[in-house]
């Protein structure tokens, strides 16, 4: 059975959208049934990223993070797996924490025609994330990472509502 999956792993999950300037962040509520942009964070460099990353985990009382796996549309790893695959590994040992890998093919894409939907200046009044006001848009990060939670919560209600 995955840790995802076991009766008593409810609390809240963090999903990170992974690059080399930005990390997308969305946030499940504490029984991990929806999922919800939550900030984007520009990078700063490895201490800062964790440090930011640890005093979210406090304040949000995360129990889980699962990242991003970039991955080609024909399920090969791209260029940027194994950074993603690093990058969890360092956010695991930093935060103690259990970190999965989650595919985030079309996620990116996804994200884009959920924004092209919304009205500009709608979102960047909600003020959760690090982005100026003033973009006419939001950053896409966030969203892939709430796209990327929403498809880890629904493969974890999959598998625990197949055992039986």
């Amino acid at each position: 059975m995955s840790p995802a999956a076991s009766p008593g792993a409810t609390g809240v999950i963090l999903a990170i959208d992974y690059g080399k300037k930005r990390l997308g962040l969305a946030l499940s509520n504490e029984s991990g049934m929806t999922s919800r942009p939550h900030a984007t964070w520009t990078r700063v460099n490895r201490r800062r990223d964790l440090s930011r990353l640890r005093d979210l985990v406090r304040q949000e009382r995360i129990c889980r993070i699962v990242v991003g796996l970039p991955l080609h549309l024909d399920g090969t790893p791209s260029e940027m797996s194994e950074e993603a695959k690093s990058f969890a590994a360092r956010v695991e040992k930093a935060l103690g924490l259990p970190v999965e890998m989650m595919d985030e093919r079309l996620s990116s894409w996804e994200a884009q025609q959920t924004l092209s939907k919304i009205k500009p200046g709608k979102h960047a009044q909600r003020g959760a994330s690090d982005h100026p006001a003033t973009n006419k848009k939001p950053p896409l990060d966030e969203f892939a990472a709430a796209i990327i939670l929403r498809d880890y919560l629904d493969q974890a209600r999959a598998r625990s509502g197949s055992r039986g």
